[in-house]
């Protein structure tokens, strides 16, 4: 079965709902990087039918992007790449929002800034002209007009084909279509966090706006593959997070038992039948899922073939509100 294709808003470029995600091949907040099995995970998910490629600067300070680069040259023609603008550490504009690796990131959407970045991320991702470019986080010092004007002139010089946003309120949102056409949204969406669902997705279909879901996985926490004893060291993001207390990995333990009859139906993973729940979701488009290795992007691009049916994921909803409301809850 072939993957699922969607379009991307009404810009006319179409990729596979199942995304391929980049953050964690960064590096940064993950533990380390493996650029090797990194490079053969994305030309895995080529191979497997994925499509849409999801990195940004800020993942590792131009890591993702530059392996990117490197694992699709010959291929350019069979992806869909997004990338994105906005977090930078060359200027102190905008405002500061974290460090990372010794640099100072700062939120900056400037007309001159985004126009910048641009040049430098066709650089590392050696093409000529980006998919889909998306403003990483929001810039409270810049007016989203000016930022949309520059993304507007981008795309009518070529050198993009779609524009988004991501991290954004339903307010800065209406502003960015006010402004222009506006493509897609990319924001965290799983079964423990669908605040999504309550302005931004409604929003999204009224004006048919794609929505890429980010962290469709919760950090891997609804993989299926982190047990209760499992330990997160040096940089992970996961070490203090409450909602992989142990309790709660216990209590997901739970959910993923009530999926293992669904799975095995369909001759997949549990961790697999979350991702296809995801894309059946109203108003989700595409769910991004990160992977490390080509394996896991094996798996990722098969969640895209499934088709899950009413009763299925009428048993999956009762599960997630019998066993993940307390994680959800978990601050």
């Amino acid at each position: 079965m072939a993957q699922l294709i969607r379009e991307i808003g009404k810009s006319g470029v179409s990729a596979s709902a199942i995304g391929l995600g980049t953050w964690a091949m960064g590096g940064w907040m993950w533990g380390g990087h493996d650029d090797a099995n990194s490079i053969k995970a994305i030309q895995a998910s080529i191979d497997a039918g994925i499509t849409l490629i999801d990195t940004a600067p800020a993942y590792g300070l131009g890591r993702a992007e530059e392996l990117v680069g490197k694992a699709i040259e010959g291929r350019r023609d069979q992806v869909v790449i997004a990338t994105k603008c906005g977090m930078v550490w060359d200027t102190d504009k905008g405002n500061f929002f974290v460090d990372e690796h010794d640099k100072k990131i700062h939120r900056y959407l400037g007309a001159e800034s985004v126009r910048a970045e641009l040049e430098t991320s066709l650089k590392r991702l050696r093409t000529d002209y980006i998919d889909l470019y998306i403003t990483h986080w929001q810039d409270p010092t810049t007016p989203i007009a000016e930022t949309m004007g520059v993304l507007l002139d981008l795309k009518r010089e070529g050198k993009i084909r779609s524009i988004g946003i991501s991290n954004v309120n339903a307010e800065e949102m209406k502003q960015y279509l006010a402004a222009g056409q506006l493509d897609s949204i990319q924001e965290c969406y799983n079964m423990l966090e669908r605040q999504l669902e309550d302005e931004l997705v409604p929003l999204c279909v009224e004006n048919n706006v794609a929505v890429l879901s980010y962290s469709s996985m919760a950090l891997g926490l609804l993989s299926g593959k982190i047990g209760p004893d499992r330990v997160f060291e040096g940089d992970d993001l996961r070490r203090e997070n409450p909602k992989f207390s142990v309790e709660n990995r216990k209590r997901v333990a739970d959910f993923m038992k009530v999926l293992h009859p669904i799975a095995e139906t369909h001759n997949v993973e549990p961790g697999q039948i979350v991702i296809a729940w995801t894309i059946a979701q109203k108003g989700i488009t595409f769910s991004l899922c990160g992977a490390r290795n080509a394996q896991q992007a094996v798996e990722n691009a098969k969640a895209g073939e499934i088709v899950l049916g009413a009763d299925e994921l009428a048993i999956i909803d009762q599960a997630i509100s019998a066993h993940l409301g307390p994680v959800a809850r978990a601050a």
